[in-house]
């Protein structure tokens, strides 16, 4: 297969309003690139989702519900919370974490999504 393209003509107007439409964007999407890429992982995408249904969490329950070390899941929370997609409030000796829901726009279809599919479930 060619990597060559075969187009006889191409549309400079579509081209440069491809272009402006991504230089417009650029924010936007590399907002919506840190976002995918925090929640590409397994363990940090169970963690926003637990953090959507639960509305609040220590680290310790975290550790009990995934099965990951304390340490492990603190550092999960740290880089979530390094891309503000998390938050943290200290209640006594506890730190809670919580969701920036204006941060996570774009993953609540997602995780709503899940939740359905995990109610789907349990009726069954």
């Amino acid at each position: 297969m060619s990597s060559t393209c075969i187009r006889v003509l191409a549309d400079p107007v579509q081209i440069k309003e491809c272009k402006e439409t991504l230089n417009r964007l650029d924010a936007d999407l590399a907002l919506t690139t840190q976002i995918f890429n925090l929640s590409g992982n397994a363990a940090r995408l169970k963690i926003l989702l637990l953090l959507h249904k639960e509305g609040k969490m220590c680290p310790c329950d975290l550790s009990d519900v995934l099965d990951i070390s304390v340490g492990g899941i603190s550092q999960h929370l740290r880089k979530l919370k390094d891309g503000k997609l998390i938050k943290d409030k200290k209640v006594g000796q506890t730190v809670f974490y919580s969701l920036v829901n204006e941060n996570i726009e774009i993953l609540k279809p997602v995780l709503e999504n899940l939740s359905k599919e995990n109610q789907k479930e349990s009726v069954s």
